[in-house]
């Protein structure tokens, strides 16, 4: 596990959401409610990207870029990606490195180095979008930020 990953600060984040989220919210306003509770708490852990992907309606061999932080992103993107491959897996993805994605990296911005994908689930084994963070330091994520991310999900409803 990384440095940063170890100081993230993944109770504040917890309490933050807890006090954030309004009653009966519908998905697309618990993913902003999310990403904002989230990103001034992870940015300084060198976070530095952090936002959902949906399955496009329109197009079923892409995700669209839904709530994130702290700017735009590639939208549509094919499932070729890491995005794409944890959303088909309906699993984590740690990419430790970018680089060692070859041809299945999406680069949305080339100083990004590792990436972490967590599907939002439906049903088991059914995703209908990810949670994507991405980093500008190889090594940046590892399991207990996967664990603290899927709990989070769970507590705001973006998960089963």
């Amino acid at each position: 596990m990384s440095v940063a990953a170890a100081a993230r600060p993944w109770s504040s984040v917890e309490r933050e959401l807890r006090g954030a989220l309004p009653t009966g919210a519908d998905r697309a306003t618990r993913m902003q409610t999310f990403v904002r509770a989230c990103w001034p708490h992870l940015a300084p852990t060198g976070v530095s990207w952090l936002g959902f992907y949906e399955r496009d309606p329109g197009d079923p061999a892409a995700l669209r870029l839904a709530a994130r932080e702290p700017r735009p992103a590639c939208s549509p993107i094919g499932l070729h990606g890491a995005c794409g491959q944890s959303l088909l897996a309906a699993r984590v993805l740690v990419v430790r490195d970018v680089v060692d994605l070859g041809s299945n990296y999406i680069a949305c911005d080339p100083r990004d180095r590792s990436e972490l994908v967590v599907p939002c689930l439906e049903a088991p084994e059914r995703a209908w979008g990810v949670l994507d963070l991405d980093s500008h330091q190889i090594g940046a994520f590892g399991p207990a930020d996967a664990d603290a991310l899927k709990g989070l999900l769970r507590l705001v409803g973006l998960t089963a």
